[in-house]
Parts: structure tokens; C-alpha cells; sequence
């Protein structure tokens, strides 16, 4: 985006505007010098500061002239702790779901799980219990932030795989 003082008028890259009495193609910005910005007075906006996540902040921002300012206001915690121990449950029972048939046939046939199955299982209740604990005890957004950072275990069935991309000539 860019910013004309003399006008009090923001441009935005891609759209087409006018400057006493010239129409310029919406193209315009994208390709020209920054000496033909510059001769028209256009100035690009930059920002004073940064946005926070909005998952965990009400973000808005103000421009004042070249300048954008974001104001970020925290969310409600107890929602966002709801919302987020609600994810995890469903993340976990999701990573369990493709291996239940494992257990009811245990279950009903008297047949083990394999063991690497009921130890990857443990680790994803384990994994979501955790967390759900760290979520519970945050007391503030930047608490909250660190305690669902989770890594989970990864299915005994699970290959690790390095992809390496050459370029086709």
C-alpha cells in the first residue's frame, strides 16, 4: 500500500487510481521505479508494529499518513483455554481413532494389542493429558501460547522420509 500526503489518499498495489486528473492502470504500482513513485508523492506504508496472532488477540490496525499502527488486545482467557483444550481432546482422539479396531478386536477376541500400538496409544493420552494440564494452569496469553506447542508421537507405522528435490534440467 502506498500513501499520498498531498491527497491524504492510500493507493493499494493492484487496484487502479488517480492523481490530479490521471488515471493510472491497476498494473501501475507494480511496475514502475521507485524515483516515478517517488515524483508522484506516493510513500509505501510501513507498519510501526507487528500483529499478534489472532487466535489469541483482537487485532486491528490504524493508518496515520505512511504509517500503520496494529492494536492488539488479548481475547478472553478462559474461552480461548476452552477452546483450546477442546482441540487438543479432539486432536488426540482423532490420532487414536484409525487404531481402535485394534482394541475392540483385543477385547473381543482375547487378543493382545501389538505393543508398540498400546505404547504409541499411552503416549497420545499421555501427550494430550499433559498439555491439557498446561493449558489449564496458564495465566496468561503467553502461557498459553508455550503450553500448545505439543509435539506428538508418531504411529508405529509411521516412515520418516527426507525428501531431497533436484532440479530437472
Amino acid at each position: 500500500m502506498f500513501y499520498r500526503e498531498k491527497s491524504d489518499q492510500y493507493i493499494n498495489e493492484g487496484s487502479s487510481f488517480a492523481i490530479d486528473g490521471t488515471t493510472y492502470p491497476s498494473t501501475w504500482l507494480n511496475m514502475t521505479s521507485p524515483e516515478d513513485k517517488a515524483a508522484l508523492g506516493l510513500v509505501e506504508v510501513t507498519s510501526a508494529n507487528s500483529p499478534e496472532d489472532d487466535r489469541f488477540y483482537w487485532v486491528s490496525d490504524t493508518l496515520s499518513g505512511a504509517v500503520r499502527t496494529y492494536t492488539n488486545t488479548p481475547k478472553d482467557l478462559d474461552p480461548l483455554k476452552a477452546n483450546w483444550v477442546s482441540q487438543i481432546n479432539q486432536t488426540a482422539y482423532t490420532m487414536l481413532l484409525p487404531s481402535d479396531w485394534m482394541v475392540v478386536k483385543g477385547i473381543e477376541t482375547s487378543t493382545p494389542v501389538p505393543a508398540d500400538w498400546g505404547t504409541y496409544r499411552a503416549a497420545v493420552r499421555t501427550t494430550a493429558g499433559t498439555t491439557i494440564t498446561a493449558i489449564n494452569a496458564s495465566t496468561t496469553i503467553a502461557e498459553l501460547q508455550t503450553a500448545i506447542q505439543v509435539t506428538w508421537p508418531n504411529d508405529p507405522n509411521y516412515i520418516a522420509v527426507d525428501v531431497v528435490v533436484e532440479e530437472i534440467r
